[in-house]
């Protein structure tokens, strides 16, 4: 097992999440703020408030993080997916989480699933993280995926866009780091909500975690109803 991160190095592995319906202005410049005082790697937030976090941040040599085709994956055409990508990386997001066609995964269209994440890694031009959603695939659909995605240009492989998923565990994050065998990083995202889990993932090989806890992880007041992201 790994030795136990304290609060400080638990923060640097910590993307700061914060999608919620009805975010004003000032909560997510707050975000933002967090992002500095509290020493994450950076701040995950909806492509509507990019610029504005982006600006907040410039010069912090902090990431800028935004997720698309989401929180329901597989959602969007893989035009607008596009043409989104090309948007936040205009607006500043240095980072781009996107979903990907789970469908046509299942249904052996691996081209058609391949050239949707293409299309986003060509008209983006910044680092795509794909959410691949492990737990609904099977074992054979999992390292296709995985393939798949990197052949298309992925830099990053996630387990799953969120808790409600997958809780994000080693077995899985270590499976995923295996997969990728050195040629794309791991975040690892879903229900990430103590100190503990964040040691432990971070063991497994995650070279990143997506949380909505990340102050209660590192103030050591986490609850199980904390974070749903």
């Amino acid at each position: 097992m790994a030795d136990a991160l304290g609060p400080a190095d638990a923060a640097r592995y910590i993307q700061h999440t914060f999608i919620e319906a009805g975010t004003t202005r000032e909560r997510i410049l707050e975000h933002a703020r967090e992002c500095v005082t509290y020493g994450f790697e950076g701040a995950m937030v909806p492509g509507s408030w990019v610029g504005l976090v982006s600006r907040e941040l410039a010069g912090t040599g902090l990431t800028i993080a935004s997720a698309l085709d989401f929180p329901i994956v597989g959602s969007m055409t893989s035009e607008g997916k596009a043409r989104e990508a090309a948007e936040l990386a205009r607006l500043g997001a240095t980072q781009i989480d996107i979903g990907v066609q789970v469908g046509w995964l299942k249904s052996g269209m691996f081209d058609e699933f391949a050239d949707d994440i293409a299309g986003v890694v060509r008209a983006a031009g910044v680092p795509i993280k794909v959410m691949l959603e492990l737990p609904l695939l099977t074992p054979a659909e999992r390292a296709a995926g995985v393939e798949l995605s990197l052949q298309a240009g992925a830099s990053w492989l996630k387990n799953a866009s969120s808790g409600a998923i997958e809780t994000a565990n080693p077995q899985g994050i270590a499976w995923l780091v295996g997969a990728a065998a050195g040629r794309a990083r791991v975040k690892a995202s879903g229900s990430i909500k103590s100190l503990a889990q964040v040691t432990a993932l971070i063991g497994a090989g995650a070279d990143l975690v997506g949380t909505s806890a990340g102050i209660e992880i590192v103030t050591g007041t986490a609850t199980e109803a904390t974070g749903s992201y």
